[in-house]
């Protein structure tokens, strides 16, 4: 889904602003993020997180009615032929905008097949998309790593390579759980919703950044920023300084992801580009699966292991961001390969 909107959003936007007006899209991913820890904070004291789960839903099932009204890509359509409907969309939003439509007719360009698997990895792209693949499982690591490792610092109090303290109480349902959680206090709830706050944090910089420096540039300056964040986690320090430190990273992960969002919709044609991104967003899970084995387990066993496994991580993607081949800064979108 949130592929599927940001590609819309890149085919309909003009090319001077994808760089500003895609990045916004953070406020409202922000506010989902900042609405389930406040319902968290409400429904899994008093009624627990399986009812946590079922109110979550709710969004979801509101989204299919509204996708009814979000209109079809007129790229989309005029890359595969169908070119009154392309037409129909555009006489469409002249009207919501009260303007008329430029003269002239659409061109139908020459017919493609639609994007194959065999596309991404040809000759042109496969370079670009080898690299585009470690940065989007490097920065899903990461990104879901912190989130999960916000939660285990908070529970388990493993600041300062101190070893995880589980007092066991009799007659404590807590106890007798063979994970040993326990319950956020209220203080919890708010360290992580002041750490959430962090992903729009950067965004400012980040649009100066991705516009005036580049797509490549800024990814990996800010993928190394967090691979030396990750590392700054093993300072002793107050809860001030760990909420500062959780903080940027939380901004930098989430600056990482509007960049490599903005560049893999940019650099391939539009035949091609909802598989770009599909494909992207599959790598993308593999790194969300894999950061609950470093941030839960490995961190527990060795809490500096998992940092410096995370901050190379990062070190590897800023390397492969820098290197990209194709900067997309400016670049009108591709309609066909």
């Amino acid at each position: 889904t949130a592929a599927g909107r940001l590609i819309i959003k890149t085919e309909f936007l003009p090319t001077k602003y994808r760089g500003y007006m895609l990045p916004l899209s953070q406020v409202f991913w922000l506010a989902g993020s900042l609405l389930i820890i406040g319902l968290a904070s409400v429904v899994v004291p008093s009624i627990g997180w399986r009812w946590l789960i079922r109110v979550a839903s709710i969004p979801g099932i509101i989204l299919i009615v509204a996708f009814k009204f979000i209109p079809e890509s007129a790229r989309f359509n005029v890359s595969t032929g169908n070119t009154q409907a392309a037409l129909a969309t555009l006489e469409s939003i002249a009207r919501m905008n009260r303007s008329a439509m430029p003269e002239g007719t659409l061109v139908e360009p020459i017919l493609e097949k639609r994007g194959r698997f065999a596309d991404l990895l040809d000759a042109k792209y496969l370079r670009t998309t080898l690299q585009i693949w470690v940065i989007w499982l490097g920065i899903s690591f990461a990104y879901y790593g912190i989130i999960l490792a916000s939660a285990e610092l908070l529970e388990r109090d493993l600041v300062c390579g101190s070893k995880p303290k589980v007092v066991e109480t009799a007659g404590d349902p807590e106890s007798q759980s063979p994970c040993h959680c326990h319950m956020f206090a209220p203080s919890d709830y708010q360290t992580m919703i002041i750490s959430t706050v962090g992903e729009i944090a950067l965004n400012p910089l980040n649009m100066l950044g991705i516009n005036f420096l580049g797509r490549r540039l800024s990814l990996s300056i800010t993928m190394g920023c967090t691979a030396l964040f990750f590392l700054l986690l093993n300072i002793c320090t107050s809860s001030a300084g760990l909420i500062g430190f959780l903080f940027m990273l939380r901004a930098l992960v989430a600056a990482n992801f509007n960049t490599i969002y903005i560049y893999t919709a940019e650099v391939y044609p539009t035949t091609m580009r909802a598989l770009g991104m599909g494909t992207s967003g599959s790598l993308c899970r593999i790194g969300a699966m894999v950061a609950p084995f470093i941030s839960q387990v490995l961190m527990s066993a060795s809490f500096l292991g998992a940092l410096c496994l995370f901050s190379s991580v990062c070190v590897i993607c800023a390397i492969s961001a820098f290197t990209l081949p194709i900067e997309t800064k400016g670049r009108a979108l591709q309609q066909i390969k």
